[in-house]
């Protein structure tokens, strides 16, 4: 059996009591996944998991409130929450951005929730679709680290977030708007400078490599 990082296991750990509390076993499943893309995270462990928890939290009160009258995504970076989908008007638009800016460790939101009726099961599998390619392109055009990165697709619409520098940023509005498919790009970044880029880099290495030693 290959050891474990003792990295791994604090995250492993630390997601499945997230989990366990929210009350939520596919949770748990997602965080033992996510897991290994930790290592080349630049998130602290913190806020990784802190961004788990706010999803299930905000995800589960807006469907205790709404039910299934809303269709609404929301994808937390560092933080900070992304609201995608449609809603029935704009007072359910406004609410649903109050009921998530209440969920303990959300720092700001971006409100990108359309008015009109809930897309398709086609159009939401189009859409998986489209993440799929962007993210593929990444990897192919290895100008940046594909984990450093997050891709939503909402109706055609591609969200990027992440921690990233000005060139990467750029590199990956270029590469998602070039896909095939995409609509348009929204840049949902938090810009960081190449000093502080490699920085976050070079710490998320020494935990790996430290990890590795302790296993030997």
């Amino acid at each position: 059996m290959t050891p474990i990082n003792p990295r791994f296991g604090r995250i492993l750990l630390l997601a499945s009591l997230t989990s366990l509390l929210s009350g939520c076993f596919g949770a748990a499943v997602v965080g033992v996944g996510a897991g290994a893309l930790m290592v080349s995270d630049r998130r602290v462990t913190e806020n990784y998991l802190a961004d788990e928890g706010i999803e299930i939290r905000a995800g589960n009160r807006i469907s205790e409130k709404f039910g299934s009258q809303t269709h609404v995504n929301v994808t937390s970076y560092n933080r900070m929450a992304l609201l995608t989908g449609e809603v029935a008007d704009t007072a359910a638009k406004a609410e649903v951005e109050k009921i998530v800016t209440g969920v303990p460790n959300v720092k700001s939101t971006v409100n990108e929730l359309q008015v009109g009726n809930a897309s398709s099961l086609s159009g939401r599998s189009s859409d998986a679709y489209i993440t799929s390619k962007v993210k593929a392109r990444f990897v192919d055009a290895n100008k940046f680290s594909a984990t450093h990165v997050k891709v939503v697709t909402e109706a055609g619409s591609v969200y990027l977030l992440g921690m990233v520098t000005q060139r990467e940023a750029d590199d990956a509005v270029e590469i998602a708007r070039t896909t095939s498919g995409v609509l348009k790009v929204v840049r949902v970044f938090e810009m960081i400078s190449g000093d502080n880029a490699k920085s976050l880099d070079q710490g998320a290495a020494k935990s790996q490599d430290a990890g590795k030693a302790t296993n030997k």
